[in-house]
């Protein structure tokens, strides 16, 4: 994402929680780059050398709501095809 933050010890449990065909974390890294505007030269973006402290907060509340989804729906009952049925 960038070459001044570096994280390490995410669990593996977080990439289990999936919205679409796509853990939480794969999204948020495509959607939070700095991207530059070609015609005007404008970056914007959260994953900026100023505010570092943004991206890690937002991971880390994608962190702990994949974490918690992961439990929660493991501990689900699964269901039985007659209990299916509408």
């Amino acid at each position: 994402m960038n070459e001044f933050l570096t994280l390490e010890g995410i669990p593996h449990e977080t990439f289990k929680f999936h919205v679409g065909n796509r853990c939480a974390l794969e999204w948020m890294f495509d959607q939070y780059q700095v991207n530059t505007h070609k015609s005007c030269g404008i970056s914007c973006g959260s994953n900026r050398l100023d505010g570092p402290e943004n991206i890690v907060r937002l991971l880390d509340q994608i962190i702990v709501v994949s974490l918690e989804t992961v439990k929660v729906v493991s501990g689900l009952p699964t269901l039985n095809k007659t209990q299916t049925k509408l």
